[in-house]
């Protein structure tokens, strides 16, 4: 990698300052941490209450990843076309309502595996169609200049929140049990429901005509994202990713609490520690693309992350290997949290304001449809091969990835984009086909780097 070397750094007002960003900022720490308490909760209450098998641990995790896949360029196109704040207090409010009938069924000792499934699906829809306005929403509410700057307050927030919410959520656990545990998670949906709604920046005008079809609406999306080499690449590394991260991220609690034996307590350090390390990626990520070009950080944090891996796969019982995995989980989520916040940034910074939903749903549609297929794989590694080979195999799909972005011009891209000018406006105009698709901008920054064999993402 060339030699890092140090540039101006962009000044500007103070984030903090700004009322709605804090709401905002304030409503998705929330939102996040409810989902570090589940992911604490929901494995622990199949695994060792339940007593779930690898298949149906796998089966678990594939529904509750499958409305993302099948809905996310629906919503991203229904965010383009109504209210995004509207579409993120529905969720939050599906959301905690799904969930409350856990602990409820609980108590009443009638839950069972088939209500967590059909808990994880509908929450699931709930979440892509919180997410999919939440992230294009961020762009509306500060100047284009100050994108990457607030991805990384949210990026750091949301770690020391997801950090916050996985040691509550053991304290929770050990303490009213896994079902009960989960009443902080609907609180917490309530808290973000709350603060989205006070959130008074206008959001940009939908001038779109009600008659259009959403399926013409997805469809410009696709060829938006397809159409733009930088996010096009940046969906593939992201689609990759996720696969390989999918297989192992439903075996990996399975894997910590039988197979090391790992308490419930220990396992919610563990993921505090990794979600602190995200915290520190996201807050170090300017300055990283600063002084080392984003290209060449993101590809440094793709060549580290199978590397973290390896203390998993050679682990056994212990407090050792405990810390060992923990420290190796910091580090990958600080790599993830530094290249996640600057890939964000770029794409936010390149999309007009019209399509920044359906930019992200493709993203997420493409991401999120690799994780049930990982999922159904890795129990179907774990059942026929072990768990532990399992992990291995998904050690390896890490470095498609890494192969995918070395590949591309971006990996030379030494600079993030200028921000896009502010459109101007069009005269009133009567059509009688529909509108063709904008085209992606290009700022000459980007030319440049084509010319020069480089890009953005």
């Amino acid at each position: 990698m060339p030699p890092c070397t140090e540039t101006p750094s962009v000044t500007g007002t103070s984030l903090w300052r700004h009322r709605d960003f804090r709401r905002y900022l304030t409503g998705q720490a929330a939102s996040v941490a409810d989902s570090s308490i589940t992911q604490t909760a929901l494995p622990v209450l199949a695994v060792l209450h339940l007593d779930a098998t690898t298949a149906q641990v796998a089966w678990l995790a594939f529904l509750g990843q499958l409305p993302p896949a099948l809905l996310a360029l629906h919503v991203g196109a229904l965010a383009d076309r109504h209210s995004k704040r509207r579409q993120m207090i529905t969720g939050d409010l599906v959301s905690a309502t799904v969930l409350t009938t856990v602990p409820v069924s609980a108590a009443l000792g009638t839950l069972t595996l088939t209500q967590l499934m059909i808990v994880a699906v509908v929450q699931g829809v709930a979440s892509v169609l919180h997410d999919a306005a939440a992230i294009s929403l961020l762009p509306s509410l500060v100047d284009r200049s100050l994108i990457q700057r607030s991805n990384s307050r949210v990026g750091a927030l949301f770690a020391v929140a997801a950090a916050a919410g996985s040691h509550l959520g053991a304290a929770l656990t050990s303490l009213l049990g896994p079902a009960r545990a989960l009443f902080g998670d609907v609180a917490s949906y309530l808290v973000s429901a709350v603060c989205t709604a006070r959130i008074q920046t206008a959001e940009p005008a939908r001038a779109r005509a009600e008659t259009r079809r959403l399926r013409d609406e997805i469809g410009e999306g696709l060829r938006y994202v397809r159409g733009d080499d930088r996010l096009w690449t940046l969906t593939l590394v992201n689609a990759t990713t996720s696969f390989a991260l999918g297989l192992l991220n439903t075996l990996w609690a399975l894997y910590l609490l039988r197979s090391l034996v790992m308490s419930a307590t220990a396992f919610g350090v563990v993921l505090g520690l990794g979600a602190l390390g995200a915290a520190a990626g996201a807050l170090t990520a300017p300055a990283l693309a600063r002084r080392c070009g984003p290209g060449p950080m993101m590809l440094a944090a793709l060549a580290i992350t199978p590397l973290t891996q390896l203390p998993l796969l050679l682990a056994s019982p212990g407090l050792v290997w405990q810390i060992t995995i923990g420290a190796a989980l910091f580090v990958q989520l600080a790599c993830a949290g530094a290249a996640g916040t600057t890939q964000r940034s770029i794409r936010q910074i390149v999309t007009t304001a019209g399509m920044q939903a359906r930019m992200q749903a493709v993203s997420t549609w493409l991401t999120s449809g690799a994780r049930p297929v990982a999922a159904l794989l890795a129990g179907a590694l774990g059942t026929w091969i072990g768990v532990r080979p399992a992990l291995t195999a998904g050690t390896l799909l890490l470095l498609i990835p890494l192969v995918v972005l070395a590949r591309s011009p971006i990996r030379a891209l030494r600079k993030m984009p200028d921000p896009l000018a502010a459109p101007l406006p069009s005269p009133p105009a009567t059509r009688t086909s529909p509108p063709a698709v904008p085209t992606p901008a290009r700022t000459d920054d980007a030319r440049h780097d084509r010319a020069l064999g480089g890009d953005a993402l």
